[in-house]
This record gives structure tokens, sequence and C-alpha cells, in this order.
């Protein structure tokens, strides 16, 4: 869906729960209530494949304003500090963009949902506690500038995209390239138009949904998400009861599926059976779609 500008993930995901008429609702990968742009929910049995979707790259377009650090590095904060950025020069601006570009340690925002002693960050923050967290790896796969703007004397917004690995922070973005350029910097907006291969114009708002909850299939959904394998009914009948068939790709190989990388097994109506992950000569089931019910259940461990 198309998250709207103030509304948390949470949010959504108690809206879509009464609008599909289940509690069994949920989300892959949080968007600031600032932010708005592509959060992919899944519905009942669904939400399985959500742990798969979590992981994949992110695309965003955002703003960036230099010559001002907030407590939050985005726009919703309080601003810490104000340093002209009068004169920064797009040459400055490529060399910082370039040097935050590929894989890079990130340290996340202090006012992240990252989980300190088993209380959120800015909970922490909020409580007036100074919080440091550590930098981890994160890979920027595009950095791109559009435009630089110098509307005011004192700062310089940039109109960027984004496109990076799960797990980085834009607005700790924004925040290095300022400090990169001595001027401090942070997030005044963030729009995520790509999450894996869902992408923003098959997104649809709360109120088209409302009007009419016509969401992917799972079929369909899986299909694009991982790599695919064609079960004969023999296979799909063999798969459903959790048991073993024979590998799709010996492991190690190309196309070889794995139990984080599980490939999508599909019986020969269409119909997505369980996700499977190949092992010496056999594939293993990591999760089972039962047929009939419409439950998801993880595969019984084999004798």
């Amino acid at each position: 869906m198309d998250k709207p500008q103030g509304w948390t993930s949470h949010d959504v995901v108690g809206r879509m729960r009464r609008l599909a008429g289940t509690r069994k609702v949920g989300h892959a990968g949080t968007l600031d209530p600032m932010a708005t742009g592509v959060l992919v929910l899944g519905i009942n049995k669904a939400t399985r494949l959500l742990t798969y979707i979590v992981g994949t790259s992110k695309t965003y377009t955002a703003t960036i304003r230099l010559g001002q650090s907030t407590v939050t590095d985005d726009a919703e904060g309080e601003v810490t500090a104000t340093t002209s950025a009068a004169g920064i020069t797009d040459e400055d601006i490529d060399d910082g963009v370039a040097a935050l570009t590929g894989d890079i340690q990130q340290v996340p925002s202090s006012v992240s949902a990252i989980k300190v002693n088993g209380e959120r960050a800015y909970a922490r923050v909020r409580s007036g506690e100074d919080v440091k967290l550590a930098a981890r790896p994160v890979t920027i796969h595009r950095f791109e500038v559009h435009a630089v703007r110098r509307d005011t004397a004192e700062v310089v917004d940039l109109d960027v995209t984004v496109e990076c690995s799960s797990g980085t922070y834009i607005r700790a973005l924004a925040r290095d390239l300022g400090n990169t350029l001595g001027v401090g910097g942070h997030l005044t907006a963030l729009r995520r138009t790509k999450v894996g291969p869902y992408a923003l114009d098959q997104a649809r708002t709360l109120e088209q949904l409302a009007e009419d909850l016509n969401v992917l299939d799972m079929s369909l959904a899986a299909r694009v998400l991982m790599p695919n394998r064609e079960l004969t009914a023999e296979e799909a009948a063999e798969v459903s009861f959790g048991r073993r068939i024979a590998a799709g790709a010996a492991p190690g190989t190309p196309g070889a599926a794995t139990a984080e990388h599980p490939a999508a097994a599909f019986a020969p109506d269409g119909s997505l059976v369980a996700l499977l992950a190949d092992a010496g000569s056999y594939a293993k089931p990591v999760l089972v779609f039962a047929p009939g019910n419409g439950a998801a259940a993880t595969a019984p461990a084999e004798p």
C-alpha cells in the first residue's frame, strides 16, 4: 500500500485489520510517520512471506537539507545546530555523496526503533537519556542527486534518490552527508518507491482499499519475490505433506535454494504449495501452505 504521511506503520496495520476483518496482519519493514510510500502488508497466511521481504533492497526519493541538524535527523525534531551551507559547492556535494555510496558503516538515528536492553531507542531518548547506537554495515547501491536548490542564503536542499540495502536509515544518511560537508544536515521529505520487487505503481491508498480490498494474490506475490519451481502433481502432493522431493539444483550452484533464500514451489494449477530449500540431492520444505484449510505451517521434521 501507499502509506500516508503522519501514520505509523502500526496505525496502518490496525486499519488493515479492520478492513480485512482479521487480526492476522503484518508489515515488511517500518516507515517513519513522516515518510510516505510503499509499505508491504501480509494478510492471514501471507504474513508468513513477510520474513523474506524484509531483507530485500529498498528505493527512496528524499529531500536533504544541508545547514541544519535536528535531534531526530529529520524535520520532525528540534533544530540543534545551524551552520551556513552557502559555501558548499556542487563539487563538494558530489564528493560527499560519493563517500557515502557503496559499502559503508552507518550509525542509526538515536530515535530509531532499535532496541537497547529491551527498550526502543526512541523511548530512551524521549526520557532524557543520551543514546549512542553502534555502527552497522549497510550498502548504498545508488545515491543520486537530481536537484540542488539554494532558495535561502543559509541552507541548501537536495532532491535525491537512494537505493540501499535493508537496514539503511535515510535520515542517518542525510545527517552523515551534512556532517561530512561540515554544516550538518537532516531529512525534510521521504517517499519509499520500491521494496524488493514491489513498486509504487502497484500500491494503493487506504481510501482505495476501503472501497475495494483488492489485494495481490499470495501466489503472485511469491512468484515475483523468489526463484520459482514448477512441481508436478505428484511432487506437489508430496510437498504438501512436508516430504522431501528431488532437489531443483545442487547446493552452491546457480539457482540453488537455501533456507534463507528459498524457492517458491507451485502446483500445476499455479497455486503456491511451499517454500523449498535444496539440501544435497533433495529439496526440503521450509514452509508448507496446507491445501484446503488456508493455514500455513512450518514443515514437520523429517524422520
